[in-house]
């Protein structure tokens, strides 16, 4: 509080002896409008919807994958497990109906439980992204869930969304907005520094 009044005494000239510099220019960074969240982060309230595939739950990776996330300083939002309906994955999946392995996909993946997760946080859709890693498995890279657990691209474990309007949309195919907690986090100020 002392030199928050200070500062404003010098910068007015108040303080004897004391000439305020001239108003430098300020970076390109520093003067755009940026949305700001209650929290005061941009950005902070971003999701994605995370889910650990059946050869995930059968590995028990399921833990494995959770403290990745949580010590990446991401903060989750929901999470379930389910067996899913054909229904739910064909309109997951529906961008590659075209493709070959469709029907093997949806087989795999309606062959036993998933866990679905939201996450929240500052560029979780990117972040994400890169902690999973890869979707062949032989390129992805030591450290991500894919690189450190992963053989085969058809048992990849892991799921993520790929974009933040992906994400919206497979969200609310897996959750409803009542399952989403939106909570308050004690670990946010020392993550954001807000």
């Amino acid at each position: 509080m002392f030199l928050r009044g200070l500062s404003r005494r010098m910068t007015a000239g108040i303080i004897c002896g004391f000439t305020p510099l001239a108003e430098t220019p300020r970076p390109a960074w520093a003067t755009a409008s940026f949305r700001l969240h209650s929290a005061g982060v941009t950005g902070i309230h971003e999701q994605t919807l995370v889910a650990v595939k059946p050869d995930g739950i059968q590995r028990r990776l399921v833990g494995e994958i959770i403290q990745r996330f949580e010590k990446r300083g991401f903060q989750l939002v929901g999470l379930k497990l389910v067996q899913p309906h054909r229904d739910v994955l064909s309109e997951h999946y529906r961008d590659l109906r075209e493709k070959p392995f469709y029907s093997a996909l949806i087989q795999y993946m309606s062959s036993g439980p998933i866990v679905v997760m939201v996450w929240e946080g500052c560029d979780v859709v990117s972040v994400s992204r890169m902690m999973v890693g890869d979707t062949n498995p032989a390129e992805a890279r030591p450290g991500t869930v894919r690189g450190d657990f992963c053989v085969h691209i058809s048992r990849n474990a892991i799921h993520a969304s790929d974009s933040i309007e992906v994400a919206k949309k497979e969200i609310s195919l897996w959750f409803h907005s009542s399952e989403l907690v939106e909570w308050e986090s004690c670990t946010r100020k020392n993550i954001y520094n807000v």
